[in-house]
């Protein structure tokens, strides 16, 4: 069994899935910093409409960069739709940076360090013991990432968020290599009824 098994048993059996937030749910607001050091709220997005909210382990993670990239192609037909995007991660501020500059991002990446607002939504886990040294021999070092020593990552998920606060999606599977596509995204996007801001 390789890492990628070995991570997924152990958040299948962790049953992170069952904590997060469902839809329905209403999603706490919160303000964090964007690559540049400028703070950015939900609140201040959602009067605008929907906002779609990604969440993504680090630009360590193979995974997320394909999803960062696809998420840029999909930008312009999710403006559009009168929605904003956010990819959220623990990493720091200098690494928000890098990985916005390499994928060339117009969208807004925030750090979100210590998994404050990931743990709101319930989709914090802790790398267990035995895995970590994998992790770093594949060059993984998640304190030179994150900043700290905790091994916390988010799972990785994707919640679209209704302008009244309250989830109306959810995506977060135990198997961190599966992403919502956006494709998906534009298509419930697309049967979220207008709301009229007069």
């Amino acid at each position: 069994m390789d890492f990628t098994e070995y991570l997924k048993n152990e958040l299948i059996s962790s049953g992170i899935v069952d904590q997060s937030l469902k839809i329905g749910d209403l999603i706490p607001n919160f303000i964090l910093p964007n690559a540049f050091g400028q703070t950015i709220e939900l609140q201040k997005l959602l009067v605008s409409g929907p906002v779609v909210i990604s969440f993504f382990r680090g630009s360590w993670c193979p995974f997320c960069n394909l999803e960062l990239a696809a998420l840029q192609q999909a930008l312009p037909a999710i403006k559009t739709l009168g929605a904003s995007l956010i990819a959220i991660s623990p990493q720091t501020t200098r690494h928000t940076i890098s990985t916005v500059e390499k994928h060339e991002l117009s969208y807004e990446v925030l750090s979100d360090r210590s998994n404050m607002i990931a743990r709101q939504f319930g989709i914090v886990f802790q790398i267990p013991e035995y895995l970590r040294s994998i992790l770093q021999e594949k060059g993984h070092v998640l304190p030179r990432y994150n900043g700290d020593e905790s091994f916390e990552l988010p799972i990785p998920a994707t919640f679209v968020v209704s302008p009244d606060g309250k989830v109306i999606y959810a995506f977060v599977d135990p198997d961190y290599t599966k992403r919502l596509d956006p494709i998906e995204i534009i298509s419930i996007l697309r049967n979220i009824p207008m709301v009229s801001n007069s």
